[in-house]
């Protein structure tokens, strides 16, 4: 009988699984912070739902439990910078993660990423936990679409970019 896989070898398995990069972002001023994410994904039409699995271990878990909604932004081909910024890459932490990108405040007060192929301001319907995650549900209040923005992907354990031409 073979071992369970650790998850060590869950993870390395899932590299191997092309993921389109998205940024969650929640929290204002000092105490925003947010975090990439290639589970993110539609759930209903209509009504518009979204769904996206977040650690809650992630310095976002509790931003999202306190204000009850978040901006989704898909990223696209010309945002590996942001992608990085928003992995922690280098230490980068909190409101830093913001720097070197435009950013516009939506409805909720979530900030969407101007030039993102597609951005969702949402609020929260339910959160799941589940294991090491929460499995958080999001009500589209509102969207904004850049075409021609291509995408980002995550795959084999780095960022590639997908441009429309």
């Amino acid at each position: 009988m073979q071992d369970a896989p650790t998850g060590k070898d869950f993870r390395n398995a899932m590299r191997a699984l092309v993921g389109n990069c998205s940024v969650i972002t929640v929290g204002e001023g000092e105490r925003a912070s947010g975090l990439v994410v290639t589970s993110a994904i539609s759930l209903s039409a209509d009504p518009p739902l979204l769904l996206a699995c977040v650690n809650r271990e992630s310095s976002s878990y509790p931003l999202l439990v306190e204000h009850g909604c978040f901006g989704w932004s898909s990223l696209g081909a010309a945002h590996q910078a942001v992608a990085e910024r928003f992995s922690g890459f280098g230490g980068v932490k909190g409101a830093a993660r913001y720097e070197g990108a435009e950013w516009e405040t939506a409805e909720t007060g979530a900030r969407l990423l101007k030039g993102a192929p597609a951005a969702f301001d949402c609020t929260i319907e339910e959160m799941i936990d589940r294991a090491t995650h929460a499995i958080v549900i999001g009500r589209v209040r509102a969207i904004r679409t850049t075409p021609g923005a291509g995408a980002l992907v995550y795959w084999n354990g780095g960022f590639r970019a997908l441009s429309d031409s």
